[in-house]
């Protein structure tokens, strides 16, 4: 359990900085200036914790899928082929500038940013949560990188852990942001967007060597198998 915990922060502490630059001016127009600081800092905290309760629902939803795919025995090949289909739409985005983006999901992430718009109209305190729980739904290369690391675990809990640790290590660039509007030199971000197509290549990798079964310690370790129904006759 404290591997995945580990393995999401880590993936989130090196998201945020992707954040930052991606929800950063979301983050910055967050209509917060007319609240009190005590109401401001409260808003903004709530805005950050929805994110993470969004990711921790995603990671109950497919922690749930893949558990159903850990009792079929199919794990090990799902983590080789999540690897693969990375690895691939990673080369056509970043390298071939192509995107794949299905009409039900554009349509759906059109209606995300049209709610998030209706929040921002009405600033009550309470809207922040749920503006932060839908900004955790909009389109992002690393939240999709771990909904694929949430797949491939073997039981609800874990992926849950594993989702919300992500959100924590999104925590600390984006509420340094948030309260202190801590900017990003133009120089670092482009130095972190060209190593965001070899993040996401190395967590695919991973994913593959996770299903090869190798047996080496946190990066193959040798999956269990799945539980066998128990047939009793009396």
């Amino acid at each position: 359990m404290w591997q995945a915990a580990i393995a999401g922060i880590l993936l989130g502490l090196v998201s945020s900085f992707h954040c930052v630059g991606m929800c950063g001016p979301l983050a910055l127009a967050l209509p917060v200036h007319h609240l009190q600081r005590m109401q401001q800092a409260l808003a903004i905290l709530l805005y950050n914790a929805g994110r993470v309760i969004t990711y921790s629902l995603m990671g109950a939803l497919f922690g749930w899928l893949g558990r159903g795919i850990y009792i079929a025995g199919f794990q090990q090949w799902f983590s080789i082929t999540m690897g693969i289909i990375i690895l691939a739409f990673a080369f056509l985005f970043y390298f071939l500038n192509r995107s794949f983006s299905p009409g039900w999901l554009r349509a759906f992430h059109n209606g995300i940013q049209h709610l998030m718009g209706k929040l921002l109209q009405a600033p009550r305190l309470h809207n922040y949560l749920l503006l932060g729980m839908a900004n955790g739904l909009l389109p992002c290369g690393m939240v999709y990188l771990a909904i694929a690391g949430a797949l491939s675990t073997s039981g609800i809990d874990e992926s849950v852990l594993f989702m919300s640790a992500f959100g924590l290590g999104t925590l600390p660039a984006m509420l340094l942001l948030s309260f202190f509007g801590v900017h990003i030199k133009v120089s670092l971000r482009r130095q972190i967007k060209k190593a965001v197509p070899f993040i996401v290549a190395g967590m695919a990798v991973l994913l593959i060597l996770r299903g090869m079964n190798l047996g080496i310690p946190f990066v193959s370790p040798v999956l269990a198998d799945a539980p066998q129904p128990v047939i009793s006759c009396h």
